[in-house]
């Protein structure tokens, strides 16, 4: 087991990526600390994860306020005594159209895709400092990588990567780590309100994938497992992305060329 004896809080892990990260990590031996803003979907986390014979704690918090993570930091210890691992993981999709965004939606994004990584960081770093260990995993996302649209959403993970950096550069003198993974098109229930509008996105997305389909939440989940544990100890400030190959350039223009006899 990669993670035995070790405590890890998941943010946003009532569902999709969060849940897949806060299942794989308790198989492994980690005891999970389960948040999600809904205190229902993290419950629900819980009972899976003891199902299969790990060990959960669920708690419901609101990431982009101050005094809801420093009370799951705060029951996180209580309830296990020190915590080795934090996921960022919790996000939302606002807006899009930066000249038809709400003012409100594009701050409450950046809220809970930017500032919870802040806060929750904030509140976990004293203790990994104290103990000289610690693994921060931040989920990002291609969007904070190149212009794809849905620039609140887009701009508060190109936000998460630079603060990952330089949480890397000034906290691994303590062996604490921090490493940004971005995921590419992954099918969990974010998705649903555009699938209602248009059922065939997935299949329109996939040619843009060298790897031939869409991603799975237990893709990433796998890549959080590495970089959270003994095996990527000499890792820290990566940016990892996790996308069926799409940012390793323009799949859709390369078979496009390919198509193309040039003359004489």
């Amino acid at each position: 087991m990669r993670l035995k004896d070790k405590v890890a809080i998941v943010t946003g892990a009532g569902s999709g990526i969060g849940q897949a990260i806060a299942e794989l990590f308790a198989r492994e031996g980690a005891r999970v600390v389960v948040d999600d803003r809904y205190g229902g979907r993290a419950q629900e986390t819980v009972e899976r994860i003891k199902a299969a014979g790990g060990e959960a704690l669920a708690i419901e918090a609101d990431v982009s306020k101050t005094e809801a993570v420093e009370a799951m930091a705060a029951q996180a210890l209580a309830g296990y005594g020190r915590i080795d691992i934090l996921v960022n993981n919790a996000a939302v999709g606002t807006g899009d159209d930066i000249l038809h965004i709400d003012e409100a939606d594009w701050d409450a994004g950046l809220a809970v895709v930017l500032k919870s990584v802040y806060l929750c960081s904030r509140a976990v770093l004293p203790g990994m400092i104290a103990q000289k260990s610690g693994a921060i995993v931040n989920i990002a996302s291609v969007n904070g990588l190149t212009g794809l649209g849905e620039e609140a959403y887009s701009a508060a993970k190109a936000g998460v990567i630079n603060l990952t950096q330089n949480m890397a550069l000034k906290y691994g003198r303590f062996n604490v780590r921090a490493n940004v993974i971005c995921p590419g098109t992954i099918q969990t229930p974010i998705w649903q309100p555009q699938l209602e509008k248009d059922p065939q996105i997935f299949e329109r997305l996939i040619p843009w994938y060298p790897l031939g389909r869409i991603g799975q939440p237990e893709d990433v989940a796998k890549a959080a497992l590495f970089l959270a544990s003994d095996e990527a100890a000499w890792i820290t400030g990566v940016t990892l992305p996790v996308d069926g190959g799409l940012m390793a350039g323009s799949y859709r223009m390369a078979r496009e060329l390919e198509a193309v006899t040039p003359e004489g």
